[in-house]
């Protein structure tokens, strides 16, 4: 499952074609996932076959596009009235009411929006494949920007003052390559390390930290530059270093290894207009009559015929039976339907516990972060709650744009949860003023935000499997396994059942690793 990035998902799927007498039967190495096609089951299997699926979220839509491919009937049930579930771009005329029954409209000028969910697409995510399946621009995505701020407390005199990633970065790695080449020097290293390999790493520490001729930082102009550099004998004044002692104890450097991460480095990618652009796009492919949006569903039975979905659309109740049903409703959800699913079963859904996590975008009449900082994309990080303020990748140069003033989890976000919009908002301000100053608090024209543990069908941002140490993929719990076989005619898919948890890639996976099991069940049993 490692290889999850690499293989498209296909898991231990043997692939379809196994199943169709194409291909040996036998167990053979993961692969990658192979689409199904019109052909697929003509000559093979009698009659037609029919799939329920309940969520209209990635993992739902997913599944539903690729099931048409071989001529299932496919019904996706859908409580929201959009596809996508928690990818949800909000832009004007969005409205919400949370759990707490309050009611946001947004109000963001033409063509300005922030994405409430997902928000960023790494390049071996097959969320790219799909965009260019279905035909949806993207764009690039800032993941990092050396001229954004970091802002943390601590015990020195840079507690609470922002500094900018570069110069975080030119210190904090000047220092760690002045004090390893002082080791080195100083024979710290001669019982792992040859001459060669001292002076080699030697070479490398003065060029990574850009030390001076005899082994020190100095300063750098990798910090930037209190006045730039200009023309004729206008050489620009840098900007000097914080004491080593400062760089250490500060903790300036604590997220840097974000974007050393597989699935966060760059470059990253986003669609054009909105990452739920893409759910829109599957929705044009399904067809629209194949999806009922504002459907609650109530029911999921395994019953002779196959399974029997009862939900409420338009007021009244209404009830599809199907041969195959894939279940894409949160897994903390599931079991408030009324069902018959084994008790262990129940027990490995309550095993998917929910998280908090959510944002608050801030439309302003002024782009102040380019005019004035120099920023254009990446994110601010600090310590308060807010955790991080986001810049917009799209609308340069323009008249205003939408901040996202806090995408903060777990604790963080628990600070924002039982707050109204306007209190949200208020210390969302007050919080990315003590970063950006005072110009943070003017020229705001709309704001709106979004809570997931608070949003009615989703109530979570993601899974965490309890016993997993808060992994979002490598670890396989008892209860995940349970998951991943169906109960009978009811198939589950999802991100929290794949090793990208939180990303769409992983809910794109679970599906095609569904969709393969369904069809080569159906080959099987013909």
């Amino acid at each position: 499952m490692k290889g999850l990035g690499a293989t498209g998902g296909a898991g231990l799927a043997y692939g379809a074609m196994s199943a169709l007498g194409l291909a040996p039967s036998t167990a053979a190495p993961a692969r990658t996932f192979q689409p199904l096609a019109a052909g697929d089951l003509i000559g093979k299997v009698k009659g037609s076959h029919s799939v329920v699926v309940l969520g209209g979220g990635p993992a739902g839509l997913c599944s539903a596009f690729e099931l048409q491919k071989a001529g299932y009937k496919v019904t996706v049930l859908e409580a929201r009235t959009r596809p996508g579930g928690r990818v949800w771009t909000a832009r004007g005329g969005s409205e919400e009411t949370d759990l707490s029954g309050e009611t946001q409209k947004c109000t963001f000028s033409e063509g300005h929006f922030y994405n409430v969910g997902a928000t960023r697409i790494p390049q071996s995510h097959i969320t790219l494949d799909y965009c260019r399946e279905l035909g949806v621009e993207i764009q690039g995505f800032g993941n990092q920007n050396a001229n954004t701020f970091v802002n943390y407390q601590s015990d020195t005199s840079l507690s609470g003052q922002s500094v900018t990633y570069r110069a975080a970065k030119a210190d904090t790695f000047g220092y760690m390559s002045e004090l390893l080449k002082k080791a080195t020097d100083q024979g710290a290293l001669d019982q792992v390390l040859s001459r060669e390999d001292k002076d080699a790493l030697s070479e490398f520490l003065s060029d990574f930290g850009d030390l001076s001729d005899d082994g020190r930082y100095l300063g750098s102009s990798r910090r930037g530059y209190d006045s730039e550099p200009g023309a004729g004998l206008n050489f620009g004044t840098e900007k000097k270093p914080f004491a080593m002692q400062e760089v250490i104890r500060s903790g300036i450097g604590r997220n840097f290894s974000f974007d050393f991460g597989y699935d966060q480095a760059m470059m990253m990618f986003t669609p054009v207009g909105g990452m739920d652009r893409i759910y829109y796009a599957f929705q044009d492919r399904i067809g629209t009559d194949n999806i009922v949006f504002g459907a609650e569903v109530t029911s999921m039975k395994n019953v002779s015929e196959g399974v029997t979905v009862e939900y409420t659309a338009g007021g009244s109740k209404k009830s599809i039976t199907a041969d195959y049903a894939i279940c894409t409703i949160p897994p903390h959800l599931v079991g408030r339907l009324q069902n018959n699913l084994p008790g262990d079963v129940l027990t490995a859904l309550k095993a998917a516990k929910p998280s908090s996590s959510g944002k608050l975008g801030i439309e302003y009449s002024r782009r102040w972060w380019e005019t004035e900082d120099r920023i254009y994309g990446g994110a601010s990080n600090t310590d308060k709650d807010i955790s991080q303020i986001m810049f917009p990748y799209d609308h340069y140069n323009s008249d205003r744009g939408v901040v996202v003033a806090y995408y903060s989890s777990g604790k963080r976000q628990e600070a924002f949860e039982s707050l109204t919009h306007r209190q949200r908002l208020a210390k969302a301000i007050a919080e990315g003023s003590e970063i950006h100053g005072e110009k943070y608090t003017r020229d705001i024209s709309s704001s709106f935000s979004g809570s997931w543990r608070r949003t009615k069908y989703s109530e979570s941002a993601w899974a965490n499997w309890a016993g997993s140490g808060g992994s979002h993929g490598g670890a396989a719990t008892p209860e995940y396994e349970k998951l991943l076989e169906p109960v009978d005619k009811i198939y589950f898919a999802g991100d929290h059942l794949s090793n990208a948890i939180a990303w769409q890639h992983g809910a794109l996976t679970s599906a095609r690793d569904v969709v393969t099991h369904i069809h080569e069940r159906v080959a099987q049993e013909a």
